[in-house]
């Protein structure tokens, strides 16, 4: 049985560099570099196409595969475009205070508590607060979406009905672009 491959174009405005399996995407938002050498993958970069070959037969070479050729749409896509995720503070009696401070978002008066409840913000990404919205942009789909989920995870309440407490933060809608 033959390996897997996948085939991935190379979008126009965007330069991809292949060293091993070191990937470098350059787009007019700027560049990402992953590495995908912990991988039993080989990527060529041939005619405006990247190649993805699997060093693994059956199903998990499959799947590892089209993984890897999804992250590198993703990075091809981020590069152009860029991506933005909308967050809603939600509350129904004490008002949560939410505010950037550098690499961290802080949530104040979360259910009412005194203390202060801390999201990390990965590298790259830009967060602001406007109203009672909260906009993450970045290049990096996995650094955007992870920032938005630590943001979701630090206005959590455990331990009450979710169908009745909807104090929180809650992702409600994920674009491509940065507009």
């Amino acid at each position: 049985m033959p390996p897997h491959q996948a085939q991935v174009r190379i979008e126009d405005d965007v330069e991809v560099e292949v060293e091993g399996n070191v990937v470098t995407a350059k787009g007019p938002l700027g560049s990402l570099t992953k590495d995908f050498s912990k991988h039993h993958v080989e990527i060529e970069k041939s005619d405006g196409v990247l190649v993805v070959k699997s060093r693994v037969k059956g199903k998990r070479g499959k799947a590892l595969v089209g993984t890897i050729a999804a992250h590198l749409e993703n990075m091809m896509k981020g590069v152009k475009k860029g991506y933005t995720y909308k967050l809603k503070i939600v509350y129904s009696h004490f008002p949560i205070s939410v505010h950037v401070d550098k690499d961290k978002v802080i949530v104040e008066n979360f259910r009412g508590e005194k203390r202060k409840r801390i999201a990390k913000v990965l590298e790259g990404v830009e967060v602001k607060v406007e109203g009672d919205d909260i906009v993450v942009k970045g290049i990096d789909i996995n650094a955007v979406s992870q920032t938005a989920a630590n943001i979701e995870l630090a206005a959590k309440s455990r331990g009450y009905d979710p169908r009745v407490f909807l104090d929180g933060i809650y992702v409600y809608r994920k674009e491509e672009g940065m507009a």
